[in-house]
């Protein structure tokens, strides 16, 4: 900016010379100083997201386009904050769908939730049980539509974390890729695999069914064992 290029005691102008005296470099330099600390002062890290917002993003993706890379991080971010508070092992009700891996196929997401995208709350609820993105093509938006609806409908949509779900495997089989190619750079991905730390590990219908992703360890005896763990990491290569 130009604030104070040319005010007192400033020296401001191209063509203008230095101060001379030790006093004049001194309030230069304090210039500079206040100038420099109000340029790096950093945004505000996260705006709470409102239902227009979540509406505007869904609007997007039924469009076939991606969200914004901030709107991404606005949904990684209220995501994570629904997530963090709820259980390694997530009790859902039934009437329930349960939907295996995804891998990026966006357009058969879209239609298997067109009753859940609509602007009616889904007369069942759905648990997805993880491998969300890699090898399909909108691995991007097929997560966004995910957190979107977990936003918009948190009781009904619950979110499991697949092997995919997993810094390490996205950077192989694909996704960090396209969120290179989509957004220019992998702040987009850093986003969404933080958030990936906070899906739930299993889910248990009516206490009565249980619900993970690829089956059980050998290691794992009990439901307790799993409510036990710290999921607030990457996976471990042990799984």
């Amino acid at each position: 900016g130009t604030d104070g290029a040319g005010g007192e005691g400033g020296g401001g102008g191209l063509g203008r010379s230095r101060p001379r005296s030790k006093g004049g470099v001194e309030y230069a330099q304090r210039s500079v100083a206040r100038t420099q600390s109000i340029m790096v002062v950093p945004p505000p890290r996260y705006c709470p997201l409102g239902p227009d917002d979540v509406e505007s993003y869904l609007e997007t993706l039924r469009g076939g386009e991606c969200v914004s890379e901030r709107a991404l991080k606005r949904l990684c971010t209220a995501a994570t904050e629904l997530l963090a508070e709820e259980s390694n092992v997530q009790p859902v009700r039934s009437p329930v769908t349960v939907v295996g891996d995804l891998h990026g196929q966006f357009f058969d997401l879209l239609n298997l939730l067109s009753p859940a995208v609509s602007d009616s709350p889904p007369r069942t609820s759905y648990i997805f049980l993880g491998d969300f993105v890699d090898r399909g093509h909108n691995s991007v938006e097929t997560l966004s539509l995910l957190l979107c609806l977990k936003i918009k409908y948190p009781g009904h949509i619950t979110l499991l974390r697949g092997n995919h779900e997993s810094r390490q495997i996205t950077q192989v089989y694909g996704f960090y890729d396209e969120c290179l190619r989509k957004y220019g750079n992998a702040s987009a991905w850093r986003h969404c695999v933080r958030c990936f730390d906070s899906f739930s590990l299993a889910a248990v219908v009516d206490s009565r069914v249980l619900c993970v992703h690829g089956g059980l360890s050998p290691d794992v005896r009990t439901v307790d064992q799993i409510r036990a763990i710290d999921r607030q990491q990457e996976i471990p290569h042990e799984g």
